[in-house]
């Protein structure tokens, strides 16, 4: 259950540890029934698996959290855009849905939140510097809204997104392009050919694979990661977007 006003941002205090539960419960404006599913949300799947007293033994890693918060946030950002923009056609509220839970706004919010310091991964793959992995972070920002749901319902999850999605929410004016159609735009007005989307790779359970897709336009070059391979171009497109207008 909630024990915070939901709609008041938290006061963290100083003597907080960045990687403490307590200080993440004050994040996110909840104190945990449940307390196992906040640590499953923040356990990267290379520390799902070690090894104690010599014996290797098998968590839960966030992967399941991920894809309950994944649809949780899709319903909230929904609802959220057709209160907001009551007069809005759904080509309009799809393209402002489509950029609010992209790869990019996740790891975004989970950076601003300072999940990172939080989230349990291996010592190789700390020292890899797998906590700075957009993937990771939008991970772990879609497990944490699952665990929310899971452990107190609709009413603290949709609390949190309030919150932390508030001011991307109020940067749209208008409906955001879509990545795709903006990318093939920039590469038209320079005499260009269209973009060339590769699928680098594909990996991950059935229920929860996860695509690398590469993107070029002339020389430049990037890449993105999804759910689907729609989802991972549309990443891709967005970083060389972002890359090509600064």
């Amino acid at each position: 259950m909630a024990v915070r006003n939901p709609l008041v941002a938290p006061v963290i205090g100083d003597n907080l540890n960045p990687s403490s539960p307590n200080r993440v419960e004050a994040l996110l404006a909840h104190s945990f029934a449940r307390p196992e599913l906040l640590a499953e949300a923040l356990t990267h799947r290379s520390a799902a698996l070690s090894t104690w007293a010599g014996k290797r033994t098998q968590s839960h890693s966030n992967e399941r959290l991920e894809f309950v918060g994944d649809r949780v946030l899709g319903l909230l950002i929904a609802e959220w855009l057709a209160e907001r923009y009551p007069r809005e056609n759904e080509g309009g509220l799809g393209r402002r849905l489509a950029l609010l839970v992209s790869q990019p706004v996740l790891a975004k919010i989970a950076d601003e939140l300072g999940l990172a310091a939080a989230l349990s991964v291996s010592p190789s793959e700390s020292k890899a510097g797998v906590r700075k992995l957009a993937t990771v972070l939008a991970d772990a920002t879609e497990a944490v809204i699952g665990a929310l749901y899971l452990d107190g319902g609709i009413e603290p999850a949709r609390a949190f997104v309030r919150r932390a999605w508030g001011h991307v929410i109020a940067e749209q004016i208008d409906p955001p392009k879509d990545s795709k159609t903006g990318l093939q735009e920039w590469a038209l007005h320079r005499g260009l050919a269209l973009p060339f989307y590769e699928t680098v790779s594909a990996e991950g359970p059935s229920h929860a694979p996860v695509f690398v897709i590469a993107v070029t336009v002339g020389t430049h070059t990037a890449s993105g990661t999804g759910g689907s391979k729609r989802l991972a171009e549309q990443a891709a497109a967005h970083d060389l977007l972002e890359r090509l207008n600064t």
